[in-house]
């Protein structure tokens, strides 16, 4: 399955596992790459100590190419990319902010970089930024999102239509079927979040896994745009934001309700009412929790066989 994105990371499949907060530390990472994907450390959610460590851990758990992805709005940022030089990372994911902040510094040390964007305007200004690939995230993605609610169904060929570089589609992806589909489109590889949450190598508590598996069509929604937007599962948390908007909220009440650690609490900690849990709608679709090299596995042979039944078509 040899393509400019395997070629580019230098893997066997094209496909990226997310690199999702409080749930992308080096034991996903690592068996996600060691079964012939792109692993990614999420360091979203790590100090600069921490992210050495899973670094470190994630290169004597595999040889083989991973990743780190970095969200341009946490503090301590100059700290974690240095960490990523000092330990030779080769790959680098950035989202959250703008690319041309950091991709010539990588590039400059021969460091591949890519970068997440939610609409054709950003893709345009990421090439321009000198990114060597692009992840386009449609609206129906979990954690952190576009503001435009552009479906991943639209945004992939109206991406591939404006940019030159190869394409990564993300957003509702967790099957070889879905594999097939954007790359009709145009993707050039996939990246896929929620089905890696409900991996027994998550470091995402048991309880949201399982949660993960438990919820249907409908049971998540994009929310709190006056911050940054983002789908969470409906539970208690939620219903007390929907509360707030009601009750006329401004970004400081948001601000408020959402606190510090609400993400952690959630998804790390496993307060399934009070926490913030942050997934895609494409989590009605998963149905058990199993091992990322499973994962990997199922999606090549469900891409396969997808192949196969389209030209029956």
């Amino acid at each position: 399955m040899q393509n400019r994105i395997t070629e580019l990371f230098d893997i066997q499949y094209p496909i990226i596992q997310g690199g999702m907060i409080w749930a992308s530390g080096w034991r996903l990472a690592s068996a996600v790459s060691n079964a012939g994907g792109l692993g990614i450390i999420g360091a979203g959610s790590m100090y600069p100590e921490v992210l050495r460590e899973h670094i470190l851990k994630c290169q004597n758990a595999t040889d083989k190419p991973f990743a780190v992805n970095i969200p341009m709005l946490y503090p301590d940022l100059e700290q974690l990319m240095n960490i990523i030089v000092e330990l030779g990372v080769k790959i680098v994911f950035t989202s959250a902010g703008n690319p041309k902040t950091w991709t010539s510094f990588f590039k400059e040390k021969g460091i591949t970089v890519v970068h997440v964007v939610s609409s054709v305007k950003f893709a345009l200004k990421a090439q321009e930024a000198g990114v060597d690939a692009i992840v386009a995230e449609g609206f129906e993605a979990g954690g952190h999102n576009g503001r435009d609610e552009t479906t991943t169904l639209t945004l992939i060929p109206s991406v591939k239509e404006k940019i030159s570089i190869p394409v990564i589609a993300a957003g509702g992806i967790a099957t070889g079927s879905a594999m097939l589909a954007v790359m009709v489109l145009g993707a050039d590889g996939v990246q896929v979040g929620s089905r890696f949450v409900a991996s027994t190598e998550a470091s995402s508590h048991q309880a949201f896994k399982e949660k993960v598996v438990e919820i249907g069509e409908g049971d998540t929604h994009l929310t709190l745009k006056e911050l940054a937007p983002v789908r969470l599962i409906k539970n208690t948390f939620y219903e007390e934001v929907q509360r707030t908007y009601a009750d006329g909220a401004t970004k400081d009440d948001l601000v408020a309700l959402l606190g510090r650690a609400r993400a952690k609490r959630g998804m790390f900690e496993g307060d399934m009412e009070a926490g913030e849990l942050e997934i895609g709608q494409v989590s009605s679709l998963i149905h058990d929790i199993k091992p990322a090299k499973i994962i990997v596995e199922d999606m090549v042979r469900e891409f396969e066989a997808a192949k196969e039944r389209v030209r029956t078509i």
